[in-house]
């Protein structure tokens, strides 16, 4: 059998070398500088007034929400592994920021942003980012559509106008009853302000899909409260405005009672971020045709979500829906995100003033598009019809992010869904008799014949073949089959050709078997060993003189009968100490 051609090693350079050097190196022209020019100022259009709705939704200001990407989406980029990856707050992060700031204020939130930067940076030096893509893919699902529900939720007070005698519940029911005996305080003039929001973002995307339908609508909304006088909550009247000048960088509030407080909102932060992060690093390597470098991208993640904690911002992610903009306008590289964070630093800078005018009615329009969108609703129709292990793991993973806690869901749905897999894989997996002299007979034929030829070929010769997988979730089953070896049998094949995988309690089995087997003067051929499987049941112990290893099934029936007919000879015997060679042996 041929030998693999063996791949080389990825360095630390190939793993962690940020996209930027990457595009640098292979020439970067003008054309390319033109393209992520007019693609970062694309992108900053759009990301403005996402970023400070999503601010205030989390509980913070509007001004936290620009320096986050100002300072996370500029990080990103220019340390990612992704050509084309937005970084900059993201509405999944609104539901775990605004229970944070309730919990541990607007301190805690900037020290569990910085902490969670640590965790992110850890994590993709410890190369962890290779398997957040085995999360399923109806957990995904479920939690995204889940914070969509909880996001329109939010919006519901503003996107009204109504007046809460108190603060406003965090979870969904109570926040649902508030908000229905607020019901008669509703403002006509805001409820005005978020239907022709609505209108103006959806006619513009259908009709004139180019043009940044979202900023057109908060820009007329504020010129019609400014010329109108209209009564209705503006970023101005609950905010007062946003500062004409960028903070300075200092550490955050530290001691060891707030870190150990805050760090079940790190963990639960840099989990979302990862996974929030790679799926829109993914969605631009459909768009494009190129590969991210996931472990790279979770370490510019780390470092964006600790730069912006010192400037005072809130959680950072890459953003799916920014992302993808960036891409449809053409950008070349990791600049045109290092850019579009330069155009909403002179933003603050210059035009900051004019943000006091923005209706608040107006954001909540923008995040209730956002919240449709993110909901996913296509998908998760075809999961509840697939089949009733997607449903399960997809509505459990939904209503626990509504009604519990998104960390939960993701947990519990990523548990059901492993659950689901093992159960999947132990189906698939088996054991079945196969007839040894007529295999040994036939070799040239992968045929065979049924348990009573088996036994009328020789009754003293029995031979099983495993298929699938096997592993923990059928050790059990299949060694109880094999454990049933009758007294009267004097040789036992296993045959091993269609085992790709076993683990530890599998290989532990085989010897709990052979031993038994060695007790009743039974002996244990073993076949068809791929070089993974034969060195886990080695490492086990199953080695001669325990058990022995043959090719196939037709070699193992040719020596039992050469045993039988009394010729011992030493080519035979030392095969079984013969080193371990590729392929199958």
């Amino acid at each position: 059998m041929l030998k693999q051609p063996t791949q080389r090693q990825p360095t630390f350079a190939d793993l962690f070398t940020p996209k930027l050097v990457t595009v640098l190196r292979e020439g970067y022209t003008r054309a390319n500088l033109r393209a992520d020019i007019v693609s970062g100022l694309t992108v900053a259009i759009v990301a403005l007034p996402l970023s400070m709705a999503i601010a205030i939704a989390s509980g913070t200001s509007p001004d936290r929400g620009l320096v986050t990407a100002v300072i996370g989406g500029f990080l990103v980029s220019a340390l990612g592994g992704s050509r084309f990856q937005i970084g900059g707050p993201a509405g999944a992060f609104i539901v775990l920021v605004a229970a944070t700031v309730e919990r541990h204020g607007i301190e805690g939130l900037i020290l569990a942003t910085l902490m969670s930067g640590v965790i992110l940076m850890a994590a993709g030096f410890l190369r962890f980012g290779t398997y957040i893509k085995f999360i399923p893919y109806p957990v995904t699902v479920g939690f995204t559509a889940g914070i969509a529900v909880i996001i329109f939720a939010s919006q519901i007070k503003d996107l009204l106008g109504l007046v809460l005698p108190g603060k406003e519940p965090g979870e969904l029911l109570p926040k649902l009853h508030a908000l229905g005996l607020a019901l008669p305080t509703i403002n006509v003039a805001a409820v005005g302000i978020t239907l022709a929001s609505l209108a103006i973002i959806l006619v513009l995307r259908r009709l004139r899909p180019a043009w940044p339908a979202i900023l057109i609508a908060v820009v007329v909304s504020a010129i019609a409260v400014a010329a109108l006088r209209l009564p209705v909550e503006t970023i101005g009247t609950r905010f007062g405005g946003i500062p004409q000048s960028f903070p300075l960088p200092s550490w955050p509030a530290m001691s060891p009672g707030l870190a150990w407080a805050v760090l079940p909102d790190a963990i639960a932060f840099a989990l979302l971020g990862a996974i929030e992060s790679l799926l829109s690093a993914v969605v631009a390597d459909g768009m494009t045709g190129r590969r991210h470098r996931s472990n790279c991208e979770l370490v510019a993640q780390g470092a964006a979500n600790i730069g912006t904690a010192m400037f005072g911002g809130i959680c950072v992610t890459g953003t799916i829906a920014r992302t993808a903009t960036n891409v449809r306008a053409g950008a070349h590289g990791p600049i045109s995100g290092m850019l579009h964070s330069i155009f909403l630093l002179a933003f603050i800078l210059i035009a900051a003033p004019l943000a006091s005018y923005i209706p608040l009615a107006s954001l909540a329009a923008v995040l209730a598009i956002v919240a449709w969108n993110m909901a996913e609703r296509h998908a998760f129709a075809i999961l509840l019809r697939s089949s009733w292990g997607d449903a399960l793991v997809l509505l459990a993973t939904f209503l626990l992010t509504i009604f519990r806690d998104l960390t939960e869901g993701i947990l519990v749905g990523f548990a059901l869904g492993a659950v689901l897999f093992i159960n999947r894989m132990a189906e698939i997996s088996g054991v079945e008799v196969a007839a040894p002299l007529a295999a040994a007979d036939r070799a040239d034929e992968d045929r065979d014949v049924p348990l009573a030829a088996a036994g009328a070929n020789d009754a003293d010769v029995v031979v099983y073949r495993i298929s699938g997988a096997f592993f923990f979730g059928v050790a059990s089953t299949i060694g109880s089959v094999l454990d049933g070896i009758a007294v009267t049998h004097q040789a036992f094949v296993i045959d091993f050709a269609a085992v790709p995988f076993l683990d530890s309690t599998a290989a532990n089995a085989i010897k709990g078997i052979a031993e038994k087997a060695q007790r009743r003067g039974v002996r244990i051929i073993l076949t068809g060993t791929s070089q993974p499987v034969r060195r886990a049941l080695l490492t086990h112990g199953a080695r001669p003189p325990l058990v022995r290893y043959r090719s196939d099934v037709a070699a193992a029936i040719a020596e039992i009968r050469e045993r039988r007919s009394g010729d011992r000879s030493s080519g035979i015997a030392s095969a079984d100490q013969a080193p371990l060679a590729t392929g199958r042996v």
